[in-house]
């Protein structure tokens, strides 16, 4: 049995390191709808349509189509075009509180409802995502309560 020499394993580890960092992409639909497909071809089966907002985690990208993930881990393909420069999230829990800081002792600003979009800021990097309500509100919320960030 031959083993690895120690530059090898230096260079897979650091392979391994760099496959094990990459963050989560997400992307959301930005037309008024989307149609997803089996297949990256207009051809292809159509599965489902999704309104705008729409977040998903981005798998693949070719040139005019994206391989995606739903929350639920199904795998489809919809047209690039249909994208949004805009991030967004979906609240996940039954009713989702938006707080003024990010932080649970911080006043409530509003709630929306499960599957209600909300536009993304950015993460805060303490679990916490900085978030925009399509009529203006801005506050945060709970990553762990939120899909598409």
């Amino acid at each position: 049995m031959q083993l690895l020499n120690p530059s090898h394993l230096v260079v897979l580890c650091t392979l391994f390191c760099a496959v094990a960092a990459h963050a989560v992409d997400y992307v959301s639909v930005g037309e008024s709808s989307a149609i997803l497909y089996d297949a990256p071809s207009l051809k292809a089966s159509k599965l489902f349509v999704v309104n705008r907002y729409m977040p998903f985690e981005q798998v693949v990208s070719l040139e005019n189509w994206v391989k995606v993930r739903d929350r639920s881990g199904a795998l489809y393909w919809l047209e690039k075009r249909v994208l949004g420069n805009k991030k967004y999230v979906f609240a996940v829990i039954p009713l989702l509180d938006v707080r003024s800081a990010p932080d649970f002792g911080a006043p409530r600003l509003f709630q929306v409802r499960q599957q209600v979009a909300l536009e993304s800021l950015g993460a805060t990097g303490t679990g916490w995502i900085n978030v925009r309500h399509k009529e203006g509100e801005v506050g945060f919320v709970r990553s762990t309560e939120v899909w598409g960030e």
